[in-house]
């Protein structure tokens, strides 16, 4: 009969592609161990990519704990097997509780590197506590040195981790060979990926449109070929595909215009700059963030457009209600026609073939006026008024503040004093919200010359939409005179600045 009734445990805190490597070589080791020592190997138990020192869920662990805790009919020593005690536990709680657990349990902890742990004892149970403070410090003194080294390259601008796509590493190295550093230099290929992605997106692109043309010229999702524990649902088995996430969160990167977040979503996050080189233009990086940032996107799904005025610019006359696309006529006779109407009311109902082609014309006698550009210039000016105006108040909030520290006003009457102010504050970044210059500016200058109705017929509903949002465009379908035929006029195509662009 065996000595020993052996259960074995192996641990790895970190394995990023999930290739067991660590467990499977501790579990060998410690095999050889409990043959050597004339040991019945009763169970085999890992915990792979698992801290033990944020107390997370380790389900081989607590599979461990319920057999050397399961009835013991034949009162045989069991033990647990591992390769150091610092495998077993980290987490100062959990320790506490399992030495309770196990020494009540007559268990032996048997590691491959440092003393028998008899929980049986007393000394045992001590030893097991003091080996574990030591092997928690030596974890917490581990996780202040990375909290360190990551503020340092924080400070200097330099990548936390793996380079980004569009980028590529430059290895540093000294006399010896070794590698004593590294800097990050834009990767001709990738980094004009990026440009595009931004560029077609203020042309008025849709995510779902970029993210199918880059999988169907082949061009590799960022880290393409990367071994992963765990892929997108979609995602082949090399990571290759882009989907509207991966794309949208390129053209979002900080990173892009030459910035870092230091602390993302912690109470002390902050935007540092970055020691790699800048790939997108500052002025198209804030029109990108403000586009794919509305609100409005994912309310009213643009990728998804099939109709110009549905949702968004087309309004009904008589109540202001959204409009929609409906089939109405007769089917039997073939006459069934696609029709504006009121969502709210059925107040209005117009041909939307029509309609379009009413919106076309008057969208390229508004593009072709030489003052098309004071149409934008006028929100610009209100856009930065409002900026001014929110600035000043935040000011007067500061200031309220420091007032109160130094005791030249009380507590009731800072709370007076802003209540006063915080209304003003939100409706001035209200006002700079509803001003802020088009994301699709650049759609709107390339729209512009000789040739703007060839231009404005050649573009897709969404391009459509991105230059008619820039002028703040709004469509009215008013109720028709009676008659037959289609009245132009019971349709007003109304930009920001009503001043007969509707002509």
């Amino acid at each position: 009969m065996a000595l020993y009734e052996d259960y074995l445990y192996a641990r790895i805190s970190e394995d990023e592609i999930g290739v067991e490597k660590g467990v499977t070589r501790q579990l060998k080791d410690v095999r050889l161990l409990s043959a050597a020592d004339g040991g019945r190997i009763a169970g085999e138990f890992s915990d792979n990519d698992i801290s033990a020192s944020k107390g997370a869920p380790r389900p081989g662990y607590d599979q461990l704990i319920a057999a050397v805790t399961a009835p013991n009919p034949l009162r045989v020593q069991r033990r647990i097997l591992t390769v150091h005690t610092s495998r077993v536990w980290r987490n100062r709680t959990e320790r506490a509780i399992g030495i309770d657990s196990l020494g009540k349990h007559n268990l032996v902890i048997r590691p491959m590197h440092g003393p028998v742990l008899d929980l049986r004892t007393a000394a045992g149970r001590m030893v097991a506590g003091m080996l574990g403070e030591v092997d928690t410090g030596e974890s917490e003194t581990k996780a202040e040195r990375v909290v360190d080294a990551a503020k340092e390259r924080a400070e200097e601008g330099r990548a936390n981790g793996a380079v980004l796509y569009g980028w590529q590493r430059i290895y540093e190295y000294n006399a010896q060979g070794k590698v004593v550093g590294f800097h990050d230099e834009k990767d001709p290929v990738q980094a004009s990926i990026v440009v595009e992605i931004v560029d077609r997106l203020l042309s008025g692109d849709t995510l779902k449109a970029i993210t199918s043309d880059l999988n169907a010229r082949g061009v590799p999702a960022p880290r393409a070929g990367d071994r992963r524990k765990h892929r997108a649902k979609g995602q082949d088995e090399n990571g290759t595909l882009w989907g509207h996430t991966s794309v949208k969160k390129v053209a979002l990167r900080p990173a892009n215009v030459g910035l870092r977040i230091y602390h993302r979503g912690r109470p002390d996050e902050s935007m540092l700059p970055a020691a790699w080189p800048r790939i997108v233009d500052p002025d198209k990086h804030d029109r990108v963030v403000a586009l794919l940032s509305d609100p409005s996107r994912v309310l009213e799904r643009p990728a998804a457009r099939q109709h110009l005025l549905t949702w968004g610019i087309g309004e009904c006359g008589p109540c202001g209600a959204h409009l929609r696309v409906a089939l109405k006529g007769n089917a039997k006779h073939g006459t069934k026609q696609r029709l504006y109407v009121c969502e709210a009311r059925g107040c209005v109902g117009r041909n939307e073939e029509a309609v379009d082609r009413r919106v076309d014309a008057v969208m390229v006698r508004l593009l072709s006026r030489p003052d098309v550009l004071g149409l934008l210039e006028g929100s610009a000016g209100m856009h930065a008024e409002a900026l001014a105006r929110v600035e000043v108040l935040k000011g007067r909030l500061a200031k309220y503040a420091v007032m109160n520290a130094e005791e030249q006003i009380t507590d009731d009457q800072l709370r007076v004093l802003t209540a006063k102010v915080k209304p003003q504050l939100a409706a001035a970044e209200a006002a700079a919200r509803l001003h802020r210059p088009s994301p699709h500016l650049e759609l709107v200058l390339k729209t512009l010359g000789p040739d703007v109705k060839g231009r404005w017929e050649s573009y897709s509903i969404s391009r459509k939409r991105a230059v008619m949002e820039a002028f703040g465009v709004r469509v009215v379908i008013d109720r028709q005179r009676r008659g037959p035929g289609f009245d132009p006029e019971s349709v007003r195509v109304i930009p920001r600045s009503r001043d007969g662009a509707d002509g």
